[in-house]
């Protein structure tokens, strides 16, 4: 009877392990194999003496092939070596290795199959991307990322007096441009505008908080004025308050005033883009911040 590996199979003259093609430590008996088909020839008188032909010597049956397998998580292992790779697990049993869904198993995956779940992650990224390419949402929304928040300033920066503030900002713009030529005139700029409120609060702040905002960039600001250095100067009218005029045109003309007064010609021609910025003190003093390119 001969001896066979219970690992690979391979026969072997004496229980002696371990297999000398594998390695493995555990024998079993040989199943010898008998052919039929000679059985048969020799019972119905297949050989002249009536004899059945002897069974080829060496023939050995091939036999399932078994691993260790983890009793409590079911991973295989090729030798009986606990405790389990996977979940530690001390106890392996032996079973017959089986290769159903191995196919299945070693199929590649589409692109598609490994990105479904992420599908929902970069539909949101795309609308978000989609949002701020086309302008929609502005970058200032951002952290760190466009135009600087102002900063806080005591006073009224929207009304004063019952005057809206907002207001007399575009009727400054509309007042100057009924000082300039139709060649020269300037469009309202809202990234301009920005720029003028940040540092006019800034002034404000300075004189009448207790902080010191930082210094910031006009490049920082969506204006129009691409390379450009914006040009800029602070307005200020004193002894006044805003309850002292009768409406936001009237407060627009004496700044305008006041303006055309400090720098003449440079609020009339040679620009394309005008923004202001209007912002009444705790002390009743105006202040205004006007920027151009």
């Amino acid at each position: 009877m001969k001896w066979r590996c219970t690992r690979c199979g391979k026969p072997h003259a004496n229980d002696d392990p371990p297999c000398d093609a594998c390695g493995h430590n555990s024998f079993e008996k040989a199943i010898v194999r008998v052919d039929a088909e000679r059985d048969s020839e020799a019972g119905s008188g297949g050989t002249p003496d009536g004899n059945r032909d002897p069974i080829p010597s060496g023939t050995v049956e091939t036999g399932p092939e078994y691993v260790w397998a983890c009793s409590n998580c079911g991973r295989e292992h090729v030798r009986n070596t606990p405790p389990c790779s996977r979940c530690g697990n001390p106890d392996l049993e032996r079973v017959e290795q089986t290769y159903d869904g191995l196919e299945q198993d070693l199929a590649t995956p589409s692109w598609f199959e490994v990105a479904k779940p992420y599908l929902p992650i970069f539909v949101v990224v795309g609308i978000v991307v989609a949002l701020f390419a086309t302008g929609i949402v502005p970058t200032s929304v951002l952290p760190g990322i466009g135009q600087p928040s102002p900063p806080d300033a005591p006073g009224d920066g929207t009304e004063s007096g019952g005057l809206d503030l907002e207001a007399t900002e575009g009727a400054i713009h509309d007042r100057l441009e009924e000082e300039r030529d139709t060649a020269e005139s300037r469009t309202y700029d809202s990234g301009l505008a920005a720029y003028a409120e940040y540092q006019n609060r800034r002034l404000v702040e300075r004189e009448f908080g207790d902080s010191d905002p930082e210094a910031v960039d006009a490049g920082r600001f969506d204006h129009a004025c691409g390379d450009a250095i914006p040009q800029e100067g602070p307005i200020v009218i004193t002894g006044v308050s805003a309850a002292d005029y009768t409406d936001e045109a009237a407060l627009a003309d004496a700044i305008v005033a006041e303006s055309l007064s400090r720098y003449g010609d440079a609020m009339r021609t040679g620009f394309d883009a005008e923004g202001v910025d209007v912002h009444v003190a705790p002390n009743g003093d105006i202040y205004a911040f006007y920027a151009t390119c």
